[in-house]
C-alpha cells in the first residue's frame, strides 16, 4: 500500500491540526494504521495506532489530546490533534500493515508515508 500524509503546518500552542494519510493499493479497512513522529535530534516514536479490528492505542504523551480515526470510504486515516504543545513539534509519519495485531514498534509496520511537518509555537 502507498501512503500519502498531509495536513501539517504551523500552529500556536493550544491549537489543533488534523493530519490525513491517504492510502492507495488497498482499502483502509484491510490494514492496521499508525502514526509516529520524530522531533529534531530524537528518535522516531510511536504516537497512535488503529488496529484492523478497530481497537486504538495511544502514547501516554498524547492520550486525551489526539484521536486516530479512519474513513474507509475514502481510504484515509486521520490524526486529530488538539491542545497542541510545543513538545509536539515533529515530523509526523503514517504507517500501515495488513496484520490485525500490530504493536507500537516501527518494525510492526511494513508501509510508510512521507512525513509531514508539525510545528507548535509557544
Amino acid at each position: 500500500v502507498q501512503l500519502q500524509a498531509s495536513g501539517g503546518g504551523l500552529v500556536q500552542a493550544g491549537g489543533s491540526l488534523r493530519l490525513s494519510c491517504a492510502a492507495s493499493g488497498r482499502t483502509s479497512s484491510s490494514y492496521s494504521s499508525g502514526w509516529f513522529r520524530q522531533a529534531p535530534g530524537k528518535e522516531r516514536e510511536f504516537v497512535a495506532i488503529s488496529r484492523r479490528g478497530g481497537s486504538t492505542y495511544y502514547a501516554d504523551s498524547v492520550k486525551g489530546r489526539f484521536t486516530i480515526s479512519r474513513d474507509n470510504a475514502k481510504n484515509t486515516v486521520y490524526l486529530q490533534m488538539n491542545s497542541l504543545k510545543p513538545e509536539d513539534t515533529a515530523v509526523y509519519y503514517c504507517a500501515a500493515d495488513p496484520r490485525p495485531w500490530v504493536g507500537t514498534s516501527e518494525s510492526d509496520f511494513g508501509s510508510w508515508g512521507q512525513g509531514t511537518q508539525v510545528t507548535v509555537s509557544s
